[in-house]
């Protein structure tokens, strides 16, 4: 168990622990004296009557990474304190509800949520972005309140509720430590925030009213939480904030500075990889350069924000910045893939400014857009502006929605090999989810002991939102060394070019040709004769036998029903056409030669039996 001593800190306590940055402008309240508590139900008083840590706590999530992380550290602490964490909400003594102020309708199901636990008289506590940003909701009356500088104090907020009490917890003037206790949804996924709230003031946004002001965590602190999760067997590690591109601005540092840093602390080998989460363009124009490195090597793709209209919206960065920022990243870092969220129908968006935003989309093809419709969030600038029809925002959404999937960003990816890290199970039962360096979805089917594994694959077939690939081999059942060795001569041999269109920087080297992913950015390549050579054993095991055959077709059928397993970031799609769990022709096939390969076995059994000579 971790050391939780520091867990029951009042708020008047000091200055910020060693390691850690005080945000410069804080938002909450001091917590207010309650002289109308409620009387304890004879529920509460069955509850009270526990030993404290001896409950079960049911935990939604509404929200983003960030959210995501705190609602971990909030299970972390509660599961640490004794508590059992139950994913039913009808066996749980209490329920809390990380809450997200994004959208409207994140917070309606939060309403919904709230309702229902109070007609089922269950203890509840709400925590999160709508709490800290919009306190006085009608909502939230009754009802303990932890904000989210506070979530280091959830087992405190947890254990007067199960009393009876109301209690509300919104002002701090420190960050929550990173080493508290953590219960990962996915164990292999750790996600870090680098910082809290941001530097901007975009007319739409809330979650400023509820995370604040830029602060950042120093980059010791979290070179330290790194190298445990590290340590605990996490493979892929998700740098999380409001804008992590601004990382670093009030304590003197910056994004490359802990790039740097936490890729040092990294094993060699690339067993874990970093991700970097939302940012803005303003704020990493300047380090371009830096940030393809890091790219090339240890990161997965960034994310970025593009938005029409982006005067009103007050996003300090121009439709050419955010042109920059794609184009340069993309040159420099062959296979790259950019997603980006939109929103449809801010006030003022003409009809002019929804065609530039559907121009650039038909241009970059982006293999991930997240399409928003614009809602007014209570006490942001945008909520007064003049609102465009409702009926033109769905129009608008359905058309960009459209643009959007009218594309497969992964066409010609086919027979192409590559090296995946394995982290989860897909939604259908049937496949492991492994991302490529750029980071798109690749769908195995593997036993689930090589989840946490990293592997080389032969992409079989591409879907819209995934591609489906064939494991040669585990990276543990390959020479590591010599698969190191590949990667720093294709380095040494070939920079990063600065256009896909020149020729490579070492262009009087007869070994390298133009640029494109297997000349140039580092990616891991088997030689020639490698790759013929598990093509011909691919071949050779598949022509062994009629099982072999029904198997790889039931395999490279999945993508004709136009399957969307998107996990992570990546927005769920219904299935087209059917489920891949469906029962199709092959499927029926491959039962059928099953059942005939087992009756064939028991025909020869009983055979063999009648012939065997009776013993004297």
């Amino acid at each position: 168990m971790e050391d939780i001593e520091d867990l029951l800190v009042g708020n008047g306590g000091g200055g910020a622990p060693p390691g850690f940055r005080l945000p410069l402008n804080a938002v909450g309240l001091n917590p207010r004296k309650n002289n109308n508590k409620p009387k304890l139900t004879k529920l509460d008083h069955r509850l009270a009557s526990k030993v404290p840590g001896s409950q079960t706590i049911y935990i939604k999530t509404f929200g983003c990474s960030h959210n995501q992380s705190d609602s971990e550290y909030m299970a972390g602490q509660l599961s640490a304190f004794g508590y059992a964490l139950s994913d039913n909400p009808e066996e749980a003594d209490l329920w809390l509800i990380n809450t997200c102020t994004v959208k409207s309708p994140s917070q309606s199901a939060m309403d919904t949520l709230i309702t229902k636990c109070k007609t089922a008289k269950k203890p509840l506590v709400v925590a999160g972005c709508v709490p800290q940003g919009s306190r006085d909701l009608k909502e939230l009356e009754g009802v303990s309140i932890v904000g989210v500088q506070q979530i280091d104090r959830v087992v405190e907020v947890v254990e007067e509720t199960l009393k009876g009490h109301e209690v509300r917890l919104l002002h701090r003037k420190t960050l929550p430590a990173l080493d508290l206790p953590k219960v990962r949804k996915n164990k292999f996924v750790e996600i870090v925030p680098i910082n809290v709230g941001c530097l901007g003031a975009c007319t739409y946004c809330k979650t400023k009213h509820a995370r604040g002001h830029l602060g950042s965590y120093t980059v010791d602190s979290l070179v330290s939480r790194v190298r445990t999760v590290i340590a605990d067997g996490v493979k892929e590690i998700w740098l999380s904030s409001e804008d992590t591109g601004a990382y670093g601005r009030d304590i003197g540092v910056n994004l490359p500075t802990l790039l740097n840093a936490l890729v040092a602390a990294l094993p060699s080998d690339g067993s874990t990889m970093l991700r970097i989460g939302m940012t803005n363009p303003p704020f990493i124009l300047q380090y371009l350069k830096e940030i393809a490195k890091f790219c090339v090597t240890h990161v997965y793709t960034p994310f970025f924000m593009y938005q029409s209209n982006l005067g009103a919206m007050n996003r300090e960065y121009t439709v050419s910045d955010f042109r920059t920022v794609v184009d340069t990243l993309t040159a420099l870092v062959p296979g790259m893939q950019i997603a980006t969220d939109i929103i449809c129908g801010f006030p003022g968006e003409t009809d002019k400014d929804f065609a530039q935003t559907v121009s650039l989309i038909k241009e970059y093809k982006f293999s991930q857009v997240h399409i928003s419709q614009f809602y007014p969030r209570p006490g942001t600038p945008a909520a007064r502006m003049k609102k465009v029809p409702s009926n033109i925002v769905k129009n608008r959404s359905r058309e960009l929605t459209s643009v959007f999937e009218a594309f497969t960003p992964y066409n010609g990816m086919e027979s192409r090999v590559e090296r995946i890290w394995i982290t989860d199970i897909a939604a259908d039962g049937m496949h492991l989810v492994g991302h490529t360096k750029g980071y798109i979805q690749v769908l195995v089917v593997a036993a689930e002991s090589m989840l946490g594994a990293s592997a080389i694959v032969k992409i079989t077939a591409v879907g819209r939102w995934s591609v489906f690939g064939e494991v040669i081999e585990t990276l543990s059942q390959i020479d590591e060394k010599a698969a190191s060795n590949r990667r720093i001569s294709s380095q040494v041999r070939c920079d990063p070019c600065s256009n896909q269109d020149d020729s490579c920087a070492c262009s009087n080297d007869p070994h390298c040709g133009t640029c494109g992913p297997e000349s140039c950015g580092g990616e891991i390549a088997l030689e020639e004769s490698r790759v013929s050579r598990i093509d011909k054993l691919l071949e050779d095991r598949s022509s062994r036998n009629l099982m072999g055959w029904l198997l790889r077709k039931r395999k490279n059928h999945v993508h004709k029903v136009e399957n969307d397993i998107a996990l992570g970031s990546m927005k769920k799609q219904e299935c087209v056409g059917g489920s891949i769990g469906g029962w199709d022709v092959i499927d029926k096939a491959l039962l059928g030669g099953m059942l005939f390969s087992f009756l064939t076995i028991v025909a020869v059994i009983i055979h063999l039996g009648y012939r065997t000579p009776p013993s004297k």
